[in-house]
């Protein structure tokens, strides 16, 4: 194997196969990336047995080829290598990477040993403008539970009604929902999807301009692939059961308030800062013409922020996991919001002001009556 490549091509997507890449594995092949070349392109392909990359570079290929070597060193050279051509050839089991000062030689592995991502790519079920879906999964991923422990907490589920797509992660203790008319390709698939999130943050991470993510699903290997431009996403779905979540989404309301997202983020990021030595709770009281904003630790002290609002129907209070506040305002981008609730303790329901596509629940905090 034998090319020319520039740095700045190959640096592009580093941080994001460095990420793919297992960093602790019994299987020390996993620790290694694969390059090959392929269509007048450097392949390069990560794994860790739960997700997989490839993503095409351009290059000019003298010699076909592939070869494994050590990712974490490989990818911390060329994230070092100044903007310039470099030169990468295999020979005798090694890998010499050469730029304009610097030569530098890799051991290599047998390319026979790294596993393959996937076997087919099989059906195209979905096509999506690449902004507008990220932009989607971003307002309900955060949602999703870090626990492995708990798999169908763990995904985004995608599924289709009618006309419309929804995404909806929850973690047991709140709930991202988002609808999405259909308006490009989707063929005809009726079993809802339960993609695992990790993948789907990798998807959002991929920087490319503009153009459309295709998604792919094989049935034969239980799969799922984002292709974007020159970058390739898989994953195993999960097959697992997603919780009743409509049961859980209130039907009414007696408190409904109107206020400005910004507003009400800085506010929950000062109260968070005594929130922390008490549980992280923040109280939330809704009044005539603002939204009382607090946070007390006996250790500390207390503080109190006011933010204005307009409130329909009663007065009321409740408390939440300062945390889950957070990522909901910091994860939305409209600045005019609808809080609604029934009694502090039922759920409360955030959405955004004249969309009906989005809601977001999250589980109150029984706080005890000072006084």
């Amino acid at each position: 194997m034998k090319l020319t490549i520039l740095s700045e091509n190959l640096q592009k997507n580093t941080s994001l196969i460095n990420r793919i890449v297992s960093q602790r594995s019994q299987l020390p092949i996993l620790l290694n990336i694969l390059l090959k070349t392929e269509k007048g392109k450097l392949q390069i392909n990560a794994t860790d047995l739960e997700i997989g990359m490839q993503t095409d570079i351009s290059a000019s290929i003298e010699k076909e080829g592939s070869v494994t070597v050590p990712a974490k060193t490989f990818l911390e050279l060329i994230g070092s290598l100044p903007v310039e051509k470099i030169v990468i050839q295999a020979k005798d089991g090694k890998l010499e990477v050469i730029s304009k000062s610097t030569r530098t030689v890799f051991q290599t592995t047998p390319t026979d040993e790294f596993p393959k991502l996937f076997e087919e790519k099989g059906e195209e079920i979905m096509g999506f403008k690449s902004e507008e879906i990220k932009k989607d999964l971003n307002m309900v991923i955060f949602a999703s539970s870090q626990d492995t422990g708990r798999p169908a907490l763990s995904g985004v589920l995608v599924k289709k009604e009618k006309n419309e797509l929804f995404f909806i992660a929850t973690d047991g203790y709140r709930l991202s929902l988002k609808r999405k008319p259909i308006t490009g390709k989707v063929d005809e698939w009726e079993k809802p999807l339960l993609i695992p999130a990790r993948i789907l943050r990798e998807v959002i991470s991929v920087k490319q301009e503009g153009g459309e993510i295709k998604l792919f699903v094989s049935n034969k290997s239980n799969q799922i692939l984002f292709y974007e431009q020159d970058t390739v996403l898989v994953g195993r779905l999960i097959d697992a059961e997603f919780p009743n979540y409509q049961k859980i989404i209130p039907s009414d309301f007696g408190t409904q308030v109107l206020f400005d997202r910004e507003e009400l983020l800085k506010a929950v990021k000062i109260c968070s800062i005594f929130a922390r030595d008490s549980a992280n709770i923040i109280k939330l009281s809704f009044q005539k013409e603002k939204i009382v904003v607090s946070a007390n630790s006996p250790s500390v002290g207390e503080n109190t922020v006011e933010v204005e609002a307009r409130l329909k129907g009663e007065e009321n209070e409740i408390a939440f996991n300062a945390r889950y506040l957070l990522d909901l305002l910091g994860n939305i981008s409209e600045e005019s919001m609808v809080f609604e609730m029934t009694g502090p303790l039922n759920p409360g329901v955030f959405k955004i002001q004249g969309d009906n596509t989005f809601l977001h629940i999250i589980m109150p905090i029984r706080v005890q009556n000072e006084g």
